[in-house]
């Protein structure tokens, strides 16, 4: 099966020859990185298996975060670090899309609309939570931002996973929604309506000299919210997948030829496995547009999930500690390296290769690249 560095390397330099200065320049590093991505060019280390006692050459990995081959530490790092921050109260996934009428602009101004998004809807659900109709109290909010569709079509939208309760003025009660409202925080209408307003508003401050596009009165904004029927844990894991990524994984490629690429993906509608073949180009299109720019970030933190509520956050688990779930939830242990030979994992790191001593192995045929993997980890001072 190919991997996106395979189509990367078949076609992203003529790619980059054909639309020139058109190019971003986070996507021409984005392409360069996957290219070299797990090759003699990054240079690697010498490891031996203390089973086999064979020796192999482990390339290092280019950490691009548009890269699907690297992230999953980082990814597994993350997830363990949010599970030690949730409350031990229901969660409500919540999310804020943008109408056609804007992802245009969006796309042209990502730095800030995309910033004025993931705002606009947190602000939008803290308002309505602070009325006492529905809760009386301060949020708070993790936001993950997505730009994509199933077939890699632009489609920004922002998911947030929200604790089920409130902190009241006096900093001491949680208040909990009403049992009648066990499958949505606050009404999806009264949400939209609010979060149209905020964005718009926000926007036209962002880009005063910008003209925003006419949007009938009468459209209606997406916003979807439900209660996290599974654990957080498990919306947890469905964010993480795309904080160290982008859209695509190497699973979802099917076929690479001199002209098309073909990936699978799952319909929306259907919910069955189809196959969607673009050609070459168009294919580096539409994954690139969803790489992001430098200094972008996807994953932000509101209300009393900001780091600098930490101690709040802190006293709030030891407030709701009695009602906390019996099975707790347990952390995923770091990866451990495979020797490509015998398949044991104790393997033991020797020493640093420069990139030029990868090339004299390879040249020699006496280093191969080895199975995908992460980078390894090395102390922090090595022979």
């Amino acid at each position: 099966m190919p991997r996106l560095a395979d189509i990367v390397r078949r076609h992203g330099t003529s790619y980059l020859a054909r639309f020139g200065d058109a190019v971003l320049p986070s996507h021409v590093r984005a392409l360069r990185s996957i290219q070299l991505c797990r090759t003699p060019a990054l240079g690697g280390h010498c490891a031996r298996c203390t089973q086999c006692g064979q020796e192999h050459v482990l390339y290092h990995s280019c950490r691009h975060r548009a890269c699907p081959q690297c992230g999953r530490d980082a990814t597994e790092r993350w997830l363990n670090r949010q599970r030690d921050l949730l409350l031990p109260v229901p969660y409500f996934h919540v999310v804020f899309t943008l109408p056609c009428e804007l992802r245009g602009m969006a796309r042209s101004h990502q730095r800030l609309l995309l910033a004025v998004l993931c705002r606009a809807a947190f602000e939008s659900l803290a308002a309505l939570c602070r009325d006492p109709k529905w809760l009386g109290g301060s949020i708070g909010a993790l936001a993950v931002l997505h730009t994509w569709t199933r077939t890699l079509g632009w489609h920004p939208h922002v998911h947030l996973l929200v604790p089920g309760g409130a902190l009241a003025p006096d900093g001491r009660t949680w208040l909990q929604p009403p049992a009648y409202r066990k499958q949505y925080l606050v009404p999806e209408r009264a949400l939209a309506e609010r979060f149209r307003g905020r964005f718009l508003a926000l926007a036209r401050r962002a880009l005063p000299k910008v003209t925003l596009p006419n949007i009938p009165w009468g459209k209606r904004w997406v916003v979807h919210s439900k209660a996290a029927m599974q654990q957080p844990e498990r919306v947890l894991e469905y964010l993480g997948r795309y904080v160290h990524r982008t859209a695509l994984t190497d699973k979802a490629i099917v076929a690479c030829t001199d002209r098309d690429v073909t990936f699978a993906y799952r319909d929306s509608q259907t919910h069955q496995r189809k196959l969607m073949t673009l050609g070459a180009h168009e294919f580096l299109r539409r994954f690139l547009q969803h790489v992001p720019l430098k200094g972008l970030h996807r994953v932000r933190a509101f209300g009393l999930l900001h780091p600098s509520q930490r101690s709040t956050l802190r006293r709030l688990q030891l407030l709701l500690a009695p009602r906390q779930r019996t099975e707790q939830s347990t952390h995923r242990q770091p990866r451990t390296r495979q020797c490509p030979h015998c398949h044991g994992t104790a393997i033991v790191l020797l020493y640093r290769l420069t990139a030029e001593q990868c090339s004299n192995l390879v040249e020699r045929g006496t280093a191969a690249e080895p199975a995908a993997r992460g980078p390894p980890t090395m102390p922090a001072r090595c022979t």
